[in-house]
């Protein structure tokens, strides 16, 4: 490890090999970003060349270099590499002045050197996995630990076997918390993740039916989130699980881990607890919270009243971590931790709520709640909802009934989107209000139709239905003579 506590090609090079001395003494490169996007390089990067679906990413290898990559993980050598040394299934090449490690697999290169690096640092790591949530929870509780230790944090939703292993390379001797999402499709994924990151705290949010089409049944989903708390290490040692009370499934997690256990939810049975919920509206929410005694009131910018407990998770783990009330707090009132759902001023003085990042049936409902909260005219355009498996109809259903209760006009969109609309129908919802559409073009023709000033506009959907579209094309920055 470099003085600085950079990496550099000598430490990628030790974790490919197991730390096995090269032939030949390596120069001296500091290796400042890991990126897969050749684009994104930039001078000091590390570029690994994956091979996708679509593209191989060693067709840009000369891409990356030109952009300033100064080493590269690759299966082959790129053109007119010029061989260097070689060590155990490690081949290492020049092209110019920069250095290409050539392995049998770029991923699997990734994550040993991943998880060589991160042990070679005195962090503390704390994993965050939940069906929904994960990502605002994870910012949340960097914000919050951040009020008193230098913290890393996963980008975005770089959560799975490649985005946990790049965040984890950004790791520098100056970081005293690394706080990173773990995702999952099926079982052992987070157990191989948290092989990679060995975290010593584990939060899990909340276990509900997103990835059910893959799993199959929710106690197959709940088997995959425990692989987080199974790997924490012992309470002595410093482990600590951090679980939601208030679900169930989350809190029987607690007989599978050796770490110690603490609890937040809404009643007093949590460790951590709150109560006095009052929703301001786009203003955030305020709350009472109540641990060993105490009672602090409490404002947070996060939206809605279920962000509550994305609040509870991010101060139980400040409070694990010896934060004192000040910080946390403090952390809390971080303006950047709101991430998904944004509030975008709309066609004709309208008001959309963008949630289009993803959907499941419990984010739904709560965006749904969020919306009853504020003032004007509800206006709910909501999409499929996928990898729902068995549960598909169900869920969709459950959201149909939500709706009639909160929107005062609701367009569906896409064939799943359908039976929302047919649920709303037959719980009692008013035809007139209810407009089915097969696609986003046909929602958007409908909305700018049907909407009027003050109108309250929330778009949600699954990832794969792109409704992104609806937002770009009624957002007022993009209609002519709208300020």
């Amino acid at each position: 490890m470099s003085r600085k506590g950079v990496l550099t090609l000598a430490d990628l090079v030790a974790g490919l090999t197991g730390g096995r001395p090269l032939p030949t003494a390596l120069p001296t490169v500091e290796i400042r970003s890991a990126v897969i996007d050749s684009r994104q390089a930039t001078p000091g990067s590390l570029f690994i060349a994956l091979r996708g679906q679509h593209r191989d990413g060693h067709d840009f290898i000369a891409d990356a270099i030109a952009h300033g990559a100064v080493a590269v993980i690759a299966e082959k050598p790129p053109p007119g590499c010029l061989m260097a040394d070689r060590v155990k299934d490690l081949q290492i090449c020049k092209l110019g002045d920069s250095h290409c490690l050539i392995v049998p697999d770029s991923l699997t290169a990734l994550q040993r050197a991943a998880a060589h690096w991160r042990r070679q640092h005195n962090v503390r790591v704390v994993g965050v996995t939940g069906s929904v949530g994960k990502t605002t929870s994870k910012e949340t509780i960097a914000a919050v630990l951040s009020r008193r230790y230098r913290t890393l944090k996963s980008q975005g939703n770089y959560n799975n076997e490649i985005g946990l292993p790049l965040t984890l390379l950004h790791l520098t001797a100056a970081h005293r918390r690394a706080v990173l999402e773990m995702g999952m499709y099926d079982l052992g994924e987070i157990a191989q993740l948290a092989e990679i990151a060995r975290p010593q705290v584990g939060v899990v949010t909340n276990i509900g039916p997103t990835h059910l089409e893959r799993l199959g049944t929710m106690e197959r989903i709940a088997q995959a989130k425990g692989e987080l708390p199974r790997a924490l290490p012992p309470a002595e040692e410093g482990g600590v699980a951090v679980l939601n009370a208030d679900d169930e499934r989350v809190l029987a997690l607690a007989d599978l881990t050796p770490a110690r256990v603490f609890t937040y939810g809404l009643s007093p049975r949590a460790d951590l607890w709150a109560d006095g919920i009052e929703s301001a509206g786009l203003e955030g929410v305020r709350f009472r919270l109540h641990y060993r005694g105490e009672t602090l009131h409490v404002r947070t910018p996060l939206l809605g009243r279920h962000s509550v407990h994305t609040a509870l998770c991010a101060a139980a783990v400040g409070l694990v971590e010896g934060l004192d009330w000040e910080e946390i707090v403090g952390g809390l009132q971080d303006q950047t931790a709101q991430l998904r759902l944004t509030v975008t001023p709309g066609l004709g003085g309208a008001l959309i709520l963008d949630d289009t990042y993803n959907s499941s049936p419990t984010s739904c409902i709560a965006a749904l709640n969020l919306l009853a909260e504020l003032e004007g005219r509800h206006v709910a355009v909501l999409g499929d909802m996928y990898e729902l498996g068995d549960y598909t109809e169900k869920g969709h259903r459950q959201v149909g009934r939500r709706a009639r209760d909160v929107a005062d006009l609701l367009i569906t969109v896409g064939d799943l989107g359908r039976i929302i609309a047919e649920e709303a129908l037959a719980v009692g919802m008013k035809a007139e209000a209810v407009h089915p559409a097969a696609n986003n073009q046909e929602a958007i023709a409908l909305l700018r139709e049907l909407i009027a000033p003050g109108d309250v506009i929330l778009v949600k959907g699954s990832r794969g239905v792109q409704m992104e579209e609806i937002v770009q094309a009624l957002a007022a920055p993009q209609l002519e003579g709208i300020p």
